[in-house]
Order: C-alpha cells, then sequence, then structure tokens
C-alpha cells in the first residue's frame, strides 16, 4: 500500500487560499523558474524546486479532492492534473451534468470511502490529499502518513485553512525535507502514530 500524503501551497500563516478563494501569490513559484516541471511548459521552476518536486508528483496515483476544489477547477475539464491517475471527489451531490462518465473521477460520500477507493486505484503508489477541509478530515482520521507543504512568503491574515477545520492537536515528527527554492520553502514531515 502506498504513502498518504496532504500537500498543498501554503502561506507562511498557514491559509491555502484568501477569503474569495483566490491562492494571490501562493502558485507564483510554480512560474518563477526556468526549468520545465511538467509537459506543458506552463509550469517552470527553479532546479532546486524540480529536484524535490518532480520525483514526488511522479509517484502520485491518486488525488483526493473536495467537490469545492473540484467545482473551482472546473474538474480540470475531466483530465486529473499534473498526469494524475484519478482523482477521487469528496462530494454528498452526483457528477456535474453531462460529465463523461469514461473520465478518471470518482464521486463519494466520505472520506473513508474516498480513501478505501484511492487506496485500491493507487495501488503502491502515492495517494495525495489535497490540504483543506478534505485534507483535515483525512488528517483527524489518522489516515495520513506525510505532510508536504509548499510555504510561499506571503502573509494572507486570513482565508481558507491548510488543515481545514481540524481542531485537535495531531503531532509531527521533525521535518525530514527542508528545501528553499524559489519564492518557496519546501517542507516534509511524517505524522506521528
Amino acid at each position: 500500500m502506498g504513502t498518504v500524503v496532504m500537500y498543498g501551497s501554503v502561506s507562511v500563516d498557514g491559509f491555502i487560499a484568501d477569503e474569495s478563494d483566490q491562492p494571490g501569490p501562493l502558485f507564483e513559484w510554480l512560474s518563477g523558474g526556468d526549468v520545465p516541471l511538467d509537459d506543458s511548459g506552463a509550469l517552470t521552476v527553479s532546479q532546486t524546486s524540480y529536484d524535490y518536486t518532480r520525483p514526488y508528483w511522479d509517484r502520485i496515483g491518486v488525488t483526493i479532492v473536495g467537490r469545492h476544489v473540484f467545482d473551482l477547477t472546473d474538474g480540470w475539464d475531466g483530465k486529473p492534473p499534473g498526469g494524475v491517475d484519478h482523482v477521487v471527489v469528496v462530494t454528498h451531490r452526483p457528477a456535474p451534468e453531462g460529465w463523461d462518465p469514461a473520465a478518471p473521477f470518482h464521486f463519494v460520500g466520505d472520506v473513508e470511502t474516498a480513501m478505501a477507493r484511492a487506496r485500491e486505484l493507487a495501488g503502491d503508489r502515492v495517494v495525495e490529499v489535497a490540504a483543506g477541509d478534505v485534507g483535515g478530515q483525512v488528517l483527524a482520521a489518522g489516515l495520513v502518513d506525510e505532510v508536504r507543504m509548499d510555504v510561499v512568503p506571503v502573509v494572507f491574515g486570513s482565508g481558507k485553512r491548510y488543515f481545514g477545520s481540524v481542531h485537535a492537536q495531531h503531532l509531527l515528527a521533525d521535518p525530514d525535507a527542508v528545501v528553499r527554492g524559489n519564492r518557496v520553502l519546501h517542507l516534509r514531515y511524517r505524522v506521528r502514530r
């Protein structure tokens, strides 16, 4: 079974979007370098960020997101982002009207079902959980093995929290990766059990 990783870009004060659901400068590091991060050529990062991020992205088999992220991105037009094989969407609503049933997206009603489906689809590859409310629910359920953050030097003051609505303490191990890129600090923590 693969590792379950909670992942996202985050402000220094712990937000993944502002009050208007806008990421502001959180993704600027993805266009602040000269090394293409994917085949599209739209994402260019520093060599340091590439060396840290690309091997991780190559190991992702499934990404779990909430319906809110799915709707904000228009379901990535039916193509999972970053070359991921499948996306599991946690939602109490059905797929959008006219949605292509052959698209590799799976709509489920809760995080436990999402995790079971994602693990089945991912095999021994990484199950990535998007930071935010769904990521916080997966963490609270004790299902996250690792937390990865791309910390961007900006303070939002308020907005959508990286860990969603988690209100209990969860201990992380000391960081096992601290990598400085252009306009980003990549951090990786194991979750203590």
